[in-house]
């Protein structure tokens, strides 16, 4: 399948063949000037969280040097939304700034969201919960598929999938992981355990003597080997469950094993025949 550009393209929404292009690479003919009061935030913006230093610390730079790279907007009736540049526009309202430039694109919601996230992932601003939020939202809200996602990213398949499946986590250990209290490693291995009490317990005990991801993973595997089976693994041992959690990470999606006296079964789910295709593909890679 031929690489899926970003919307229209990256390189059709900025000819520059960069995604989001500097002063220095654009056209100036195309930076005019807003007022920064015409400019409003966008409430779908993938990042969610400012540092208030680094704010201030940018606001400085302001000051000093003005805006070097131009603020991306879209016309929105009387005013402009902020497709990409809303931590630079923060910042210079900080710095006391009444204008800044701006480069002004007809974009489409999706193409909006797909080119915000861009700039965010390139600049490493996202924290996990961010990112896992703002892939979800492109593939529920806009159908894209995780195979499309990652090709417009530039990331793996699998990549993609390990961060909406954060999204599994008990909201208090998301919000550990947006204070990063918790790595992405600790909630992967967090997922493991379903039931949210207990899942925040093993979390808390996680933050409270500061393990590391492996010593995470060894104490997420005594408290599964002392816990009690329910109907539906009462034929599986903790080894069992392990394998299942192995299987899940190589196939990722959902993986059932059934033990019987003799015999057993391997489930593997897959919801369209593109999922299908991707499997039926990792076979062929382990083969």
């Amino acid at each position: 399948m031929a690489k899926k550009a970003l919307g229209k393209g990256l390189e059709a929404l900025f000819p520059s063949n960069e995604s989001i292009p500097t002063i220095e690479s654009t056209d100036t003919k195309n930076v005019i000037e807003l007022k920064i009061n015409e400019i409003d935030p966008n409430v779908n913006q993938p990042r969610k969280k400012f540092d208030d230093e680094k704010l201030t610390q940018l606001a400085e730079s302001i000051k000093q040097h003005g805006i070097v790279q131009p603020i991306i907007v879209k016309k929105e009736g009387n005013s402009y939304k902020i497709v990409a540049g809303e931590r630079r526009w923060r910042a210079a309202r900080i710095a006391g700034l009444t204008k800044v430039p701006v480069i002004i694109k007809d974009l489409s919601d999706r193409e909006i969201l797909e080119v915000a996230l861009i700039e965010n992932l390139q600049r490493e601003d996202l924290n996990p919960i961010e990112e896992a939020e703002a892939y979800d939202k492109l593939i529920n809200d806009y159908g894209l598929t995780q195979e499309e996602l990652s090709e417009i990213i530039g990331k793996s398949r699998s990549a993609v999938a390990n961060s909406v499946r954060l999204l599994k986590l008990s909201n208090e250990n998301r919000k550990n992981v947006v204070e990063g209290l918790l790595s992405s490693g600790h909630a992967r291995a967090l997922l493991a355990i379903e039931d949210e009490e207990l899942q925040n317990k093993i979390a808390d005990e996680i933050i409270l003597r500061d393990l590391n991801v492996r010593e995470t993973e060894k104490l997420i595997r005594k408290y599964l080997k002392n816990k009690p089976v329910d109907k539906k693994i009462k034929n599986k041992d903790v080894e069992y469950v392990q394998i299942e959690e192995k299987l899940k990470d190589i196939f990722k999606t959902k993986v059932e094993l059934q033990k019987g006296n003799k015999k057993g079964k391997i489930l593997i789910e897959y919801y369209s025949d593109e999922e299908l295709d991707r499997i039926l593909g990792l076979f062929d890679k382990l083969a």
